[in-house]
């Protein structure tokens, strides 16, 4: 049940929506708290909300160090989207 007291006692939260799965971290291990990753962050419009999200190369520092299967494939499509932003940046 999502409730005030659920949210006070959590930190990190995964969610499974009908757009894909969602995570709401308090805080990564090997990355910090909310204060120590702001100054990574960026500010997104999602379907008309700004949210803060780790920007792409500090996302990738962040699940490579964690070392997860999932996490590698992840980073090598990240990697190859970081390149094609900088390649439409030049």
């Amino acid at each position: 049940m999502w409730d005030e007291r659920t949210i006070d006692r959590g930190l990190n939260f995964t969610l499974i929506t009908n757009l894909g799965e969602l995570d709401l971290l308090g805080e990564i291990t090997v990355g910090g708290d909310y204060d120590a990753l702001l100054p990574y962050s960026e500010e997104l419009d999602l379907f008309g909300v700004n949210h803060r999200c780790l920007g792409l190369e500090k996302l990738i520092d962040v699940k490579a160090a964690v070392g997860r299967p999932k996490d590698f494939e992840a980073v090598a499509l990240l990697r190859a989207l970081l390149q094609e932003r900088g390649d439409k940046n030049q």
